[in-house]
């Protein structure tokens, strides 16, 4: 029951994924449970529905020919779709969804002593699917394919979704129905095998825990009930508005740069993406169709200029690392910090043709503070004292003391190694930077400068730039790699199937997955990979576009896998990054699990009944092979000679693995136990501000890098404000215990041990890899170790050991 089972914050906003900063980047990966299975099968119809017209009938039957948002049986026929069709197809579906839903209420009371897990949850599975299918399409291109055309459907509509939502999760027949269900098996002998009724006591079970938390324990139409969804409803509209502020700002900034004095030994890759970036800003500006020509045919010279740097992924990172001008650094560090906050509201509110009265404004800072004041209320009615313990209600953590009990363990270690690694990029600025890093002119770095320093301490200590790299990392050969490794240690091949199925732009490429062993097409995926700064979200992020499900009758699962990489540039293919490369393999971990999934039960097959502090052990585990010798050679080719990355080249990689590890550590901590603070001891009704918070944590998790006054990052946290990550950011540490743990049975065997590596690669995709939510991720990682996580290797992996 997927709408059930998925909390509305992340059913309703678009994916938003990866933060970044002078000092890295944060990754993150949005699953979004909100895209739900696409069914071959129709929905049945109720006695209702048969007694409808046949006028209405037939106007339904053409709708359905000529809305592809309707059309739910194939992948998602993206050349046909327009925002126009979207306000049909859910008045369509919603009108058949609110009949068939109350034709099943009446069954269900009538008999929920008797009620049979078919009559419940894959009934309900199959009548929500067409539902899932086009609101999950509209949320998919609202994140890759923004416009304002789909921007306003998508939020006329958002209301209807929610108060759908809800009166499946707050129904009494059907949560009364699951208890019976769940009693029934107690006494009776299931004729099922163990996975099967593993999958459906976990269904059942999550199922019910996440009605409890959705209010189905209100009495009906209480105060208490109606506040309740009054909240939701809110809550949906703060939420949407949040991640539009961020890419709406994101989009308003843009620097010139004309002196080349200013970009002095920025690399040729970032010269050239800023060189094209202002070409593509010329000609936007262009009055007329004939200028707007020339300026599309004039060469363009990255050496000479000028250049656009903006903040979408590739563009920031490149100027925090490599710009040595401070004044440009500082302009782009404090553009990015103060997205959607009170520097940028005023330039995006003038920019707006009309605004509808009660819509949140493009300030973030009191869109957070009424959305924690929401949870905070809304968890007073479940019964919680605070939206923290709510929120672990359905994780691995048991309480917030458990997950400062780890974060404090893991700070021990780093926060040392923070303050060192500071220390020696500091030391750098003032023996090589000249005068205005000295001790006389500059106090301490500031945050602007720390990405700059720490990336030239890297080099110094290394003898190897990033740039160098680049041309060893095409984007089609990284593929062929990861698939090769997949290939080897999983036993399954990928293959390019671009054709067979529709996108919505052409840089998207489509593939299938095979069992090598029995030749069966088990999956498919989309991959998107590159930065579109104009109607594409940042970050990073795996959607569920097709989920497999013995109810729908699918058994190929397909996956949307979306990044922001650099994009080719000129006659040059896309030269990725090493943090891009680790991104791709981050995401492909994310879809492996949903498309190598053994559980056939749709609300815990792949992704699905995951516990959200779970779901990035696959992701974080496929980092790990971006420093395995196989695996590298398998991709580092020179896109222009073919030639295989040297050795020195290799090894240098590796011996850098851990550099910046201590800040990194501290900043994901940082993150984490911020997100905790704000959404349990945090009042917000009180005096203290967020921004309060946010430095009184900094002064715990990261006191060598205190916030600057302008620091408004709050207001560009989507993962907390506009995904599934609201008092779950933790979830990354919590996962990276088991992720590296994981790992390490392979370092057990050793990596150089082809058969032993195999062995458990097998050992992994039978357990982590297929047994999706249909298991609890700590049992799921014992029968794959042997026994429960150890963070021995997170730390050692680390070099905090």
């Amino acid at each position: 029951m997927k709408i059930l089972s998925i909390a509305l914050a992340t059913l309703l906003s678009a994916p938003q994924i990866r933060a970044f900063s002078s000092a890295a980047i944060v990754r993150s990966s949005s699953i979004s449970k909100s895209y739900l299975s696409p069914s071959v099968q129709s929905c049945s119809s109720s006695s209702t529905a048969r007694k409808m017209s046949s006028v209405a009938e037939e106007s339904k039957v053409a709708d359905a020919a000529t809305n592809p948002l309707l059309q739910s049986d194939d992948l998602p026929k993206f050349s046909a779709i327009e925002p126009s069709q979207l306000t049909p197809a859910m008045q369509s579906i919603l009108e058949k969804l609110e009949s068939d839903f109350a034709a099943m209420e009446s069954k269900l009371a009538e008999s929920k002593d008797s009620a049979s897990f078919d009559d419940v949850l894959p009934a309900l599975e199959k009548m929500q699917h067409p539902l899932g299918y086009a609101w999950g399409i509209a949320s998919h291109l609202n994140g890759v394919k923004n416009s304002d055309e789909l921007r306003s459907a998508y939020e006329q509509n958002q209301p209807n979704i929610v108060k759908t939502s809800m009166k499946f999760s707050q129904s009494k027949p059907v949560y009364d129905a699951l208890l019976a269900v769940q009693k029934g098996w107690e006494s009776e002998e299931s004729k099922d095998d163990d996975f099967v009724m593993a999958q459906k006591k976990r269904a059942v079970a999550n199922s019910l825990r996440s009605m409890t938390l959705q209010g189905v324990g209100l009495e009906e139409g209480s105060p208490e009930q109606i506040r309740f969804n009054e909240i939701k409803l809110r809550s949906a509209e703060l939420s949407t508005a949040f991640s539009n502020n961020v890419l709406d700002a994101t989009k308003l900034f843009g620097l010139t740069v004309t002196d080349p004095k200013s970009v002095e030994g920025v690399p040729d890759s970032a010269l050239a993406m800023w060189a094209q970036a202002h070409q593509q800003q010329m000609i936007k500006e262009a009055s007329d169709e004939e200028e707007k020509k020339k300026l599309g045919e004039a060469e363009v010279d990255p050496k000479a200029g000028p250049w656009r740097i903006t903040l979408d992924g590739p563009s920031y990172i490149a100027a925090m690392q490599h710009v040595p001008d401070r004044d440009i650094r500082k302009q782009v560090y404090i553009g990015y910090l103060t997205r959607a906050s009170e520097f940028t509201a005023e330039k995006l509110e003038s920019k707006e043709t009309e605004k509808k009265e009660g819509a949140p404004g493009k300030d973030n800072v009191p869109i957070i503070n009424e959305m924690l004041k929401l949870r905070k209320e809304v968890s007073g009615l479940l019964g919680f004292n605070n939206y923290a313990e709510q929120s672990l209600a359905s994780k691995m953590a048991p309480d917030v003391q458990s997950v400062a009990d780890l974060s404090n363990l893991i700070l021990e270690k780093a926060l040392p190694a923070a303050e060192k690694e500071l220390a020696a990029a500091t030391a750098l600025a003032r023996e090589v930077g000249g005068d205005e890093y000295s001790e006389a002119n500059l106090e301490k770095l500031m945050p602007w400068d720390s990405s700059f320093w720490v990336e030239r301490l890297k080099e110094n200590m290394f003898d190897l730039k990033e740039e160098e790299l680049r041309p060893y990392f095409a984007l089609d050969k990284v593929l062929d790699g990861m698939f090769g490794l997949v290939d080897r240690i999983f036993d399954v091949e990928v293959r390019e199937a671009n054709g067979k199925a529709e996108v919505w732009h052409p840089d998207v490429k489509y593939f299938e997955i095979y069992d090598k062993e029995s030749g069966e097409h088990m999956a498919s995926f989309f991959l998107d990979p590159y930065s579109r700064p104009a109607d594409k979200r940042g970050g990073a992020w795996m959607a569920d576009c097709r989920g497999k499900s013995s109810a729908l009758g699918i058994d190929v699962p397909v996956a949307y896998l979306t990044c922001n990489g650099s994009p080719p540039v000129g006659e040059k293919p896309s030269l990725m990054t090493f943090r891009e490369v680790e991104t791709l393999f981050h995401e492909f971990g994310h879809g492996l699990q949903h498309m190598l999934t053994r559980a056939t039960i749709g609300d815990v097959a792949g992704i699905n009944g995951v516990e959200w502090d779970a779901v990035e052990l696959p992701s974080q585990f496929m980092e790990n092979w971006c420093y395995d010798k196989p695996t590298v050679d398998g991709f580092a080719k020179h896109y222009e000679t073919g030639e295989p990355l040297p050795e020195e080249m290799f090894k240098k990689l590796n011996d850098q693995k851990t550099f910046g590890a201590g800040m990194m550590a501290c900043r994901q901590l940082l993150f984490g136990m911020m997100d905790l603070e704000l959404h349990s001891n945090y009042d917000p009704n009180g005096e203290e501000t967020i921004f309060d918070v946010q430095r009184r944590m900094a002064a715990i998790y990261t006191p060598y890098a205190m916030p600057v006054e302008e620091d408004r990052f709050l207001c560009g946290f989507s993962h907390i404000f506009a995904g599934g990550y609201s008092a779950g950011y933790y979830s990354y540490k919590w996962a990276e215990v088991m992720s590296a743990d994981a790992f390490g049975a392979f370092e057990d065997v050793g990596l150089d041990n082809e058969e032993g590596v195999r062995e458990v690669g097998r050992k992994f995709r039978e357990t982590v890899l297929s047994l999706g939510g249909g298991v609890s991720p700590s049992e799921v990682f014992e029968q794959f170790r042997g026994r429960g996580p150890s963070p021995e290797a997170l730390l050692r992996h680390n070099g905090l050991a």
